[in-house]
C-alpha cells in the first residue's frame, strides 16, 4: 500500500470482516483517510459479498480500495486463533453479519473486549442487534420498503418505487463510520472502547428526515409527490424547449426571482399563489401555468437567466454527463488508481476534501488473500507454518 503515514486515521488499524455493501461503506470511510485495514474473506474466494462473485468488477474494486487482503477460515477454531491474534492488537473491527453468526463464531464484541478493552467494534445489521427480528436476514431493499422510502417515492398513484441507489446500506455504513470515530474520540478520555452498531433500518428511518418528522410531529402521513418537493413549492421537473430541468423557487423572496426572471410578475401576485400556504393549496395549478413559460426556452437558456437570477437551477444528467460537467471535473471525483492485475483504473473519489486537497486513492481493491504472508509473518508465523495452514485450508 502507498504511505499514508500523514493521513488523519494512519495511526488506527480495521479488521474488515464486512461483505456486500453496508459493512463495506463504512470501513471505505475509514481507509480513504490512511486507516490501515485487512479485509478478510473465506479461502477460495468463497466471500459471500453479494456482488456477482466478480472481484475485478466496478462494484467491488469501489467498495474495497485502499485495504490490504487476508484468507481466513473462521470456521476453523485456529482462524479464530488467528484472527484474535490480530484483534488483540487493532484499534476497530467492523462486521455485518447477522447477530448470530459472530456468537456462534467466538468473535462477538464480549470475546474480543475480553483480550482487547480498547478495541471499537463496529456492527450492521438489517434490522437491529436485538429486537423480534434481530435475526432476519436484511437487505436494501427490504429496508427501503420498512422504512417508508418507497411509499414516499415515485409519482403519484404508481404505487412504491425503489430509489436507484441502495441508500439504505450506504447511509447505514457512513453512519457507522461517523459513530466509530465518535467512539474514538471517547476512547482518548476513557481508554475504553466500546460496541457501536447501526442497521440498515434505523439508517433508512433517519434519512427520512422531515418526512418522519411529518407523521412524528404532526400526524401527516407523506404521499408520493413525483418530480415535486413535498413540501418545498414551486421545486420540480419542468418541461423546456428541448428537455427537462429542476427548478427550485420555494420560500417568497426566490418565487418572487422566479417570477421576474421569466417575466411573469402577475404570478406573483396572483391571490392563489401569492404566498406558500396559496401555492401548497394550488400547486398543480402553478405547475400548469409555468410549464407552458418554461416550454419556450432551452435548457441551457433557462439554466442561464434563472442562475444568474438567483434561482436555483440546474440539468437533469445521465451519469455520462455528471462526470463530463466541468464543475464535476474541477472536484476530481473521478479518481485514478493502478490495479497489478487490472491496470490503470478510474474510479469513484472521497466525498470530502481537506483545505483545497481532495484525497488521492491509495490502492486499488486487493485480489484474493494478498498479503497472507506478509500479515502472518507479522504474527510471528514461519513460512512452514504458513504453507500448513494453507494447505489445511486455515488461510
Amino acid at each position: 500500500m502507498a504511505n499514508n503515514a500523514a493521513l488523519p486515521l494512519a495511526r488506527f488499524s480495521v479488521l474488515d470482516l464486512t461483505r456486500a455493501r453496508a459493512g463495506p461503506t463504512c470501513v471505505r470511510q475509514l481507509v480513504d483517510w490512511g486507516a490501515r485495514a485487512i479485509k478478510i474473506e473465506m479461502p477460495g474466494g468463497r466471500t459471500g459479498d453479494g456482488m456477482g462473485g466478480n472481484r475485478h468488477g466496478f462494484d467491488f474494486q469501489n467498495l474495497h480500495r485502499n485495504k490490504r487482503g487476508m484468507t481466513l477460515n473462521l470456521r476453523e477454531p485456529e482462524g479464530v486463533a488467528i484472527f484474535k491474534k490480530l484483534a488483540r492488537e487493532t484499534d476497530i473491527v467492523v462486521e455485518n453479519y447477522r447477530p448470530d453468526v459472530k456468537r456462534r463464531l467466538g468473535i462477538d464484541y464480549e470475546d474480543l473486549r475480553a483480550i482487547n478493552p480498547r478495541l471499537i467494534y463496529g456492527s450492521i445489521s438489517g434490522f437491529g442487534q436485538s429486537g423480534p427480528y434481530r435475526d432476519r436476514p436484511g437487505v436494501d431493499q427490504i429496508a427501503q420498503g420498512m422504512g417508508g422510502l418507497m411509499s414516499i417515492t415515485g409519482i403519484p398513484g404508481q404505487g412504491p418505487v425503489r430509489v436507484g441507489i441502495p441508500i439504505a446500506d450506504l447511509c447505514s455504513g457512513v453512519f457507522l463510520a461517523q459513530g466509530i470515530l465518535v467512539a474514538l474520540l471517547e476512547r482518548e478520555v476513557t481508554g475504553q472502547g466500546k460496541w457501536v452498531h447501526t442497521s440498515l433500518l434505523e439508517a433508512m428511518l433517519s434519512m427520512l428526515d422531515f418526512q418522519a418528522s411529518r407523521w412524528l410531529m404532526s400526524g401527516e402521513i407523506p404521499p408520493q409527490a413525483g418530480n415535486n418537493h413535498p413540501t418545498g413549492i414551486p421545486t420540480g421537473v419542468f418541461e423546456t424547449k428541448d428537455g427537462h430541468i429542476n427548478i427550485a423557487a420555494s420560500g417568497d423572496e426566490i418565487y418572487e426571482r422566479l417570477c421576474k426572471a421569466i417575466e411573469r410578475p402577475d404570478f406573483r401576485t396572483d391571490p392563489r399563489f401569492a404566498t406558500s400556504k396559496a401555492r401548497s393549496t394550488n400547486r398543480d395549478v402553478l405547475m400548469d401555468v409555468l410549464m407552458p413559460v418554461t416550454r419556450q426556452k432551452t435548457s441551457a437558456e433557462w439554466i442561464r437567466i434563472l442562475n444568474d437570477a438567483g434561482v436555483p437551477c440546474g440539468p437533469i444528467y445521465r451519469v455520462d454527463e455528471s462526470f463530463a460537467d466541468p464543475q464535476v471535473q474541477h472536484l476530481k471525483m473521478a479518481q485514478p488508481v493502478h490495479s497489478p492485475v487490472l491496470g490503470d483504473l478510474t474510479i469513484l473519489g472521497h466525498p470530502v476534501s481537506h483545505g483545497d486537497t481532495r484525497q488521492p486513492i491509495h490502492t486499488a481493491a486487493p485480489e484474493l488473500g494478498q498479503d497472507n504472508d506478509d500479515i502472518l509473518t507479522g504474527l510471528g508465523y514461519t513460512k512452514e507454518q504458513i504453507a500448513d495452514l494453507a494447505k489445511r485450508g486455515v488461510i
